[in-house]
């Protein structure tokens, strides 16, 4: 059984939907899948592929025709190296591609950034979760999650790509122990479980080594009644002397052990392939 988004039998007005019923409360046992749509010219992988308007809303909808669960949409690259654009330079990737997309999806719209106004914006232009990747919970941005009844997802962060901390005492440990308190956190503002999800943030602050323990103990980095979502797609965890292009083999074993584990959502670039892979452990875990 897993904890998930729930499934909408009437599709057209999902902003009220999620204001009702909440988006992490349904239990079923589909793993689902969270499409990455990136609108930026430098992402580690795709970067500069869907930079037009046009082009990220086709990617989003054949996303959606792959059978993606959730799009998730970020104007703000957060790979090793990157820099951060104006506010004002993200919106406006956001705001373009979202009026685009308004009414053309029967899937819920994630959107990646770790700003308050930024978040405020797009869940009012048709956005209903915020992914948070900024490892703090703050009242900004709980303040706006609980005012649009939305989903976020709290992501370890571990300092950004480029940092390098070390765990005591041990990586598993400081993640399980960091989730929890920020699951904590956001209740004390009113947000409740069923609109949260955590994510340990393979890739964020971690070396090779605590990717891999992180991977392999998913199981202990579960938190009763919260989505738990992982996103390893085609990082340096999965194939660390390969480019990107070349990780698609890697991405797909180190779903499958998150999955294995207790993920509930997995973050992808390939939404095929992934599905493809999510659905057979699903159906092998029906007749357990």
């Amino acid at each position: 059984m897993r904890v998930l988004f729930l499934k909408k039998k009437n599709q057209k007005n999902f902003k009220r939907f999620v204001g009702d019923y909440l988006l992490f409360s349904f239990i079923t046992t589909q793993t689902a899948i969270m499409a990455i749509i990136n609108l930026t010219p430098d992402s580690f992988y795709d970067g500069n592929v869907n930079v037009s308007p046009e082009r990220a809303v086709a990617a989003a909808l054949q996303a959606q025709a792959d059978g993606a669960h959730i799009i998730d949409l970020g104007a703000q690259s957060t790979r090793p190296g990157s820099i951060p654009v104006p506010p004002a330079e993200e919106l406006r990737r956001l705001l373009l591609v979202l009026a685009e997309l308004r009414g053309k999806l029967r899937v819920p719209i994630s959107v990646d950034t770790f700003s308050p106004e930024i978040a405020e914006q797009a869940l009012q232009h048709g956005a209903a979760i915020i992914n948070d990747v900024s490892g703090h919970v703050t009242a900004e941005m709980a303040q706006v999650i609980a005012h649009h009844g939305a989903g976020w997802v709290l992501m370890h962060n571990g300092g950004g790509a480029d940092a390098m901390p070390v765990y005591t005492p041990d990586v598993v440990t400081c993640v399980r122990d960091e989730l929890a308190a920020m699951i904590s956190q956001a209740e004390q503002f009113g947000i409740t479980r069923a609109q949260l999800c955590i994510d340990p943030g393979i890739g964020f602050g971690k070396t090779q080594p605590d990717n891999l323990r992180l991977l392999s103990h998913i199981a202990k980095l579960k938190v009763d009644d919260v989505a738990m979502l992982v996103g390893a797609s085609r990082k340096r965890v999965t194939g660390e002397h390969l480019p990107p292009s070349e990780r698609l083999p890697g991405t797909i074993a180190a779903h499958t052990i998150a999955q294995l584990g207790g993920a509930n959502i997995l973050r992808v670039h390939d939404v095929r392939e992934a599905l493809q892979a999510a659905q057979l452990l699903d159906n092998v875990a029906k007749i357990m």
